[in-house]
């Protein structure tokens, strides 16, 4: 995996611990520190075990599978989705309602879950649509007569 680290900070390993730190004083109360460090962090957290987040799809019809390096959706247009899978992503359906994302780079994940749940966004009448596994959708009552 490959990471660009901002040219303020240099990358030291010293007793298996790995330190960001800001090549001038001045850099120190500079806020990209604490994101390089959290970047960092994440690259070796995701070669170690991976991130993952699961998407569910809420509404009659709406259909999740995979075949090939697509993943195919049914979500109540006239014609099917097919979105291409990235190549470090890997993307499973358990069930036709469920879609599980699995990725060692953490940005590049919550880029295809973001793109995959705009296709269609959970809206707040029916709360049809795909959501965030843990994501609570604000319900709206409807009209009154």
């Amino acid at each position: 995996v490959n990471l660009k680290i901002h040219e303020k900070y240099t990358i030291k390993n010293e007793n298996n611990e790995i330190y960001v730190l800001p090549l001038s004083k001045n850099d120190k109360p500079d806020p990209t520190w604490g994101t390089t460090r959290a970047n960092v962090a994440n690259t070796i957290l995701g070669i170690i075990s991976g991130f993952s987040k699961t998407l569910e799809l809420h509404g009659t019809g709406y259909k999740a599978s995979v075949s090939g390096s697509n993943l195919k959706l049914q979500l109540g247009f006239s014609s099917d989705i097919d979105y291409e899978i990235p190549k470090n992503v890997k993307i499973e359906c358990p069930k036709q309602n469920i879609i599980k994302i699995s990725s060692a780079n953490k940005e590049l994940l919550g880029d295809v879950a973001a793109k995959i749940r705009s296709f269609r966004k959970p809206e707040p009448f029916k709360g049809k649509g795909i959501k965030y596994e843990n994501e609570y959708i604000f319900r709206k009552e409807g009209k009154k007569k």
